[in-house]
């Protein structure tokens, strides 16, 4: 990898963390450790990272900008010089000046870590794929939380995410943290 390889942290804030319960777990329980050291790893290799967060409108909301749960979770919180876009969508393209940052810094590849797998990591892995840049997910640096479907019946949070990153093949190479580190290390 080198600087044309951009490392995409979405969405891992505290609101997520506050969400999970014994009745609604997430799939990856190590996902923001994982996503943590492939942050650290693509820092000591001089790569660039870049934070996407999402806020919403609704008071009491956990993304909402007044919660105490809009911040990002300690192991991937940004520092003061990455850059950090601001999203009310799913896509962290959409409404954001993160294309145009990518383009500008000559950035062609993005790996891709966060949550929810099914929601914004998608919609922004989706995006990415549409707009030429390459994608690569990585599976055991998400989180997926379940979903009830129109029927009732609630698909547990591991199937969500086997199905994000079904649907996700056609976007972007899906893989795990243990490859990237491993091409991390090559490119040294």
């Amino acid at each position: 990898m080198d600087k044309t390889t951009a490392l995409i942290v979405i969405d891992l804030q505290e609101a997520m963390r506050a969400e999970r319960s014994v009745d609604w777990p997430w799939a990856n329980d190590a996902a923001p450790d994982v996503a943590g050291k492939l942050l650290e790893a693509f820092r000591a290799s001089g790569l660039p990272v870049v934070h996407v967060h999402h806020n919403t409108d609704y008071p009491g909301d956990g993304f909402h900008p007044d919660s105490p749960f809009v911040v990002a979770m300690p192991e991937v919180a940004p520092k003061a010089e990455e850059p950090l876009f601001i999203k009310t969508g799913s896509s962290g393209f959409i409404g954001t000046g993160l294309e145009a940052m990518l383009r500008q810094a000559g950035i062609s590849r993005l790996v891709i870590v966060g949550g929810e797998a099914n929601m914004c990591v998608e919609s922004t892995t989706r995006m990415a794929g549409n707009l030429g840049f390459k994608a690569t997910v990585v599976a055991d640096a998400l989180v997926a939380f379940p979903r009830t479907l129109r029927d009732g019946r609630v698909m547990p949070p591991q199937t969500v995410l086997d199905m994000s990153l079904a649907n996700l093949t056609s976007f972007a190479r899906i893989t795990d943290s243990a490859e990237v580190l491993a091409e991390l290390t090559q490119s040294e």
